[in-house]
């Protein structure tokens, strides 16, 4: 064995220990280590496999040892440039399907296959045979057209996967650059050495990527060591930008569209890059028809914006916009965008069902004193009358133990419906409790509400409710009473005088409207 053989021996030699000390060592320690580790220890595992079996084929003494020997290599080397692809496109945080794994394998699995069956197609090698002149372990080779293909894809594997790392470079903060400088020599070594061999310039015979990958195995190992490659990554800056559920939108500093995030385009789906460059205004209004609702000041803002989607849906946004600052200097503005139209939607629907009676969809008492309570002390300091009316279905109980209290939720709402086809726009109709309700009536005299009573009194006892198991009757008992201004009264005391006009009502026999007053209730 001459001294270069067993020089190039030696260096296939280290490449194997240093890529199956790296994915021993990986393997080992995965479980401090993020989701990269995984992919990394496959593709330095594959690679020991192909360092190793060039190993034993350069210790070849004839062509069936070299055969046996390259069939081995082929389990490992086909494979190891793809997942050196996904492994860069994981720690750079991109998407990687099942789908893209399986159609970056079939080329290498299809490799493997045939340089196994070589002897019955020589489809990956037309020559496979000692060289006459230097003997084994050299080969003379005349290559196939899989074997083409096959280069074609490890040559692009690697260069993608080093055009990937190059793009994230300006994105990267500066502490994690050896990492990418790492990963790129990498790649780079091996794309360089198999170009020097394919073009003739090493010594024939003899492929020299194993001899070199010792080096790129010398990479990652001060990688791992010094950056911590594998326990912390640099996630690029778009990764980041495209994760954040708000939509984003940065202007320059003349309010010139310069990027958008893709949450963002979801938002408003007429948003394309091609607006980049166009000033806000116009593309706002090529995005919702409208102008852009609030000034674009270089000030904090935060406001809510409803637009009407596609779909004629309301889609309400709340919109902050801040300024870009560098060195004191605006450069431009940031305008986030967060949906928060169900949060809108829960919002209302609640504040409905905090105000109104759930069974008559009429206010109940909460938000009747809460309204009525505003409306009486603004009326403290005017001349107008103000009048409330306590009315109380008669004999609601024996409807209940009569028909059930199912009838009886039908007979309150029947009785509602009539209340609110003889009223205005402007009274406070509420649900006071049980079977009884209230109108509180600004700008009423008691002579007014008096009339308003009975009108009211007169149509529910005119319109039964009809239902399955046959007409019921239903009358009214009405308390009238006036606020008086010659003192001061509180809303509880005047609801207590319509309280007790309600009650005379009820012990004179009931439907009929009763008016308070200090010498008939006292």
């Amino acid at each position: 064995m001459n001294s270069d053989l067993t020089a190039n021996i030696t260096l296939v030699c280290t490449s194997s220990v240093l890529n199956l000390y790296l994915c021993i060592y990986v393997f080992v320690k995965q479980f401090n280590y993020t989701k990269i580790a995984n992919l990394f220890i496959l593709y330095t595992a594959f690679t020991s496999v192909y360092c190793i079996a060039s190993a034993f084929g350069l210790l070849s003494t004839n062509l069936e040892q070299v055969q046996f020997w390259t069939i081995v290599q082929y389990i490992g080397m086909p494979f190891s440039p793809p997942l050196g692809l996904l492994f860069i496109m994981q720690y750079l945080g991109m998407k990687i399907t099942k789908k893209g794994c399986v159609a970056l394998l079939l080329i290498p699995c299809i490799s493997l296959m045939l340089v196994a069956t070589n002897n019955f197609h020589h489809l990956y090698y037309r020559v496979f045979e000692i060289d006459t002149a230097l003997g084994a372990p050299y080969v003379h080779l005349e290559l196939g057209i899989w074997y083409m293909i096959q280069g074609v894809f490890t040559f692009a594997s690697m260069f993608v996967a080093f055009l990937l790392v190059l793009s994230r470079w300006k994105e990267t903060a500066r502490a994690y650059r050896l990492q990418l400088i790492a990963l790129m020599c990498g790649q780079l070594v091996p794309i360089i050495t198999a170009f020097i061999y394919l073009i003739g310039v090493t010594p024939p015979g003899i492929d020299p990527v194993p001899m070199v990958l010792w080096l790129s195995s010398l990479l990652y190992l001060w990688s791992i060591s010094s950056s911590r490659m594998f326990t912390i990554m640099p996630v690029a800056k778009d990764v980041i930008f495209n994760s954040i559920n708000d939509g984003v939108i940065v202007l320059d500093e003349s309010n010139r569209l310069i990027e958008f995030n893709q949450a963002c385009q979801s938002m408003f789906p007429k948003l394309h890059k091609s607006m980049f460059g166009m000033d806000f205004a116009k593309v706002w209004v090529e995005l919702s028809g409208n102008a852009f609702p609030f000034d674009l000041k270089k000030t904090a803002f935060n406001q809510e914006l409803q637009l009407r989607a596609a779909n004629h849906s309301e889609n309400t946004y709340q919109v902050r916009m801040s300024p870009l600052q560098h060195a004191n200097t605006n450069k431009g503005l940031l305008i986030i965008f967060t949906d928060i139209t169900d949060l809108k939607r829960l919002q209302v629907q609640l504040e409905y069902q905090a105000f109104y009676d759930e069974l008559t969809q009429i206010y109940n008492r909460r938000a009747f004193f809460q309204k009525c309570n505003q409306e009486f002390s603004e009326l403290k300091n005017t001349s107008l009358a103000f009048s409330v009316i306590l009315m109380d279905i008669d004999y609601f109980k024996r409807v209940n133990d009569t028909y059930g209290h199912f009838v009886g939720d039908q007979l309150l709402q029947h009785v509602v419906n009539i209340c609110r086809a003889q009223l205005n726009k402007g009274e406070l109709f509420a649900r006071y409790g049980g079977e009884e309700f209230v109108l509180a009536l600004k700008g009423y005299t008691v002579l007014e509400a008096e009339v308003l009573a009975n009108q009211i009194r007169s149509h529910v006892e005119t319109n039964p409710l009809i239902t399955n198991d046959g007409i019921i009757s239903v009358t009214l008992s009405l308390g009238v009473a006036e606020a008086t201004k010659e003192k001061e009264e509180t809303l509880y005391q005047l609801l207590n005088k319509a309280d007790k006009a309600l009650y005379s009502a009820k012990q004179e026999g009931r439907n009929q409207v009763y008016v308070y007053t200090e010498e008939r209730n006292v």
